[in-house]
């Protein structure tokens, strides 16, 4: 006896609810701020050596760090990559 799956998926769920997008864009920046962590860590820079680095302020790399604020600027991202020696990749990918 096979079990049939009853009412939408996951991302019909939240996209009929409109919230797929804001889903999708904290789950990204949780990933982004964790990895920019991870990376921070194995470096063994603190946040102010990083944010110096950066030519940024602590509260602009708190953001940036912050899994739940997806606001910051691609140039943040950036700068942030290339203090820890990693190359940004953005693209576009088919829904």
């Amino acid at each position: 006896m096979s079990k049939k799956n009853i009412g939408s998926t996951f991302d019909e769920f939240l996209s009929e609810n409109a919230t797929l997008d804001e889903a999708t864009a904290v789950a990204v920046k949780r990933v982004i701020a964790w990895q920019i962590e991870q990376e921070m860590k194995a470096q063994n820079l603190n946040k102010t050596t990083m944010a110096k680095k950066m030519h940024t302020s602590r509260a602009a790399l708190n953001r940036l760090l912050d899994e739940n604020d997806t606001s910051f600027t691609l140039t943040t991202l950036a700068s942030a990559a290339a203090v820890l020696g990693k190359k940004l990749n953005v693209e576009l990918l088919a829904a």
